[in-house]
């Protein structure tokens, strides 16, 4: 009779729960739990609000300055003397057959000026204010010669280092800031317990870290493409050629980057077993973000110390591509600062791992990294 109950419980719960075991691979494992952690997201309207308001950032900073500061100027030319030089400089040239004609245009605001011609020469018409752009186009410059033609802009070089460190330092810790707040839920709610009763421990930390990867480069993929429609249709072509290896190598560098700060943040949400708690453990990690943002906005001039950080694994997503776009770093710089950020990404997620099967199942409060380490699979 004994034997007969023992054996029934047994044979149930080895049907029902081992099944999955059995059935579900590792990385199928991991696709369900992002899946469930990316659909999960994809409903939040916070997160959408969110990718709304950016974009409308994006599109409102590289389009409304040049629709604030106005279309070129439109001049009314009698005669071809001085037209191609007006629309080589990008006016709007109309071209009539007199003065009279010239004038009443002005008069009428229909445009900004006119350019006529009399026995001492051209001559500049316009209504209550002199056309800078026109008499630039009219005049005579002496030849340049440009000693350093690549030189960037100062205002260009001063907001470029910003915009990098901006979108890795927000897009690092808001979805950094999600990743640990979700695995501290789960903690509390003790919903952690059911699911790794059928998903095995590292299977769930990596699919929490490729879902908040997924999501934020998919985030910065809209935002990128916003941003090059604004600067097409405001014509910004000549900073996009010089962006573009720098973009072009910030996206990896980005991903790996990213990559080993959330399962950073993950290990911090499993160290807890309350919300409340979270920011005890987060202030490290944002520390590992802030000071590098800092450092790169604020140093981007000195170039013995943006080398230095293009190097550094927490610093080398922002300061290898502003070192690109200001053709301070030799041709084979990125690929070794890459390998190096890869080297210390794959090391720091399998020590992650370590910590967060070690603390993951702890309630008691806030569990230590030694304990953490100590009590891996326990």
């Amino acid at each position: 009779m004994t034997l007969t109950n023992q054996t029934r419980p047994s044979d149930g719960p080895t049907t029902d729960t081992d099944a999955p075991r059995a059935t579900t691979s590792y990385w199928q494992a991991v696709g369900l739990v992002a899946g469930r952690e990316i659909s999960t997201k994809l409903r939040d309207k916070a997160f959408l609000f969110s990718t709304v308001f950016f974009l409308f950032i994006t599109i409102a900073a590289t389009v409304l300055p040049a629709l604030l500061g106005g279309g070129p100027s439109s001049v009314a030319v009698v005669g071809a003397q001085a037209a191609e030089a007006l629309d080589r400089a990008g006016l709007e040239v109309t071209t009539v057959a007199d003065e009279q004609a010239a004038r009443a245009l002005v008069l009428d605001e229909e445009v900004d000026a006119a350019v006529v011609v009399d026995p001492t020469g051209l001559r500049v018409l316009a209504l209550d204010d002199a056309p800078s752009d026109v008499v630039s186009a009219l005049s005579s410059a002496p030849p340049v010669e440009l000693l350093d033609p690549l030189a960037v802009d100062p205002v260009v070089r001063a907001l470029i280092p910003i915009a990098f460190g901006m979108i890795f330092f927000f897009t690092s810790m808001t979805f950094g800031v999600q990743i640990a707040q979700s695995v501290t839920e789960e903690k509390q709610t003790r919903i952690v317990e059911i699911l790794v009763a059928t998903v095995p421990v590292r299977a769930l930390l990596a699919g929490k870290v490729i879902a908040a990867s997924t999501l934020a480069i998919g985030q910065i993929v809209l935002i990128a493409i916003a941003a090059l429609v604004g600067m097409t249709v405001t014509d910004s072509g000549t900073i996009m050629s010089q962006l573009g290896p720098a973009i072009g190598w910030f996206v990896p560098f980005f991903v790996v980057g990213f990559v080993l700060l959330a399962a950073i943040w993950a290990v911090a949400g499993a160290l807890v077993s309350r919300q409340e708690d979270i920011g005890s453990v987060s202030m490290p990690v944002q520390m590992l973000i802030l000071v590098p943002f800092f450092a790169v906005v604020f140093g981007n001039d000195n170039n013995t110390l943006m080398t230095v950080l293009s190097y550094l694994p927490f610093s080398a997503p922002t300061a290898m591509p502003v070192r690109l776009f200001l053709g301070e770093a030799a041709s084979w710089e990125p690929v070794v600062a890459l390998v190096v950020l890869l080297a210390s990404a794959v090391a720091v997620v399998l020590l992650a791992a370590r910590l967060y099967e070690g603390s993951l199942l702890r309630t008691n409060g806030r569990t230590s990294l030694a304990a953490a380490w100590r009590n891996r699979g326990n």
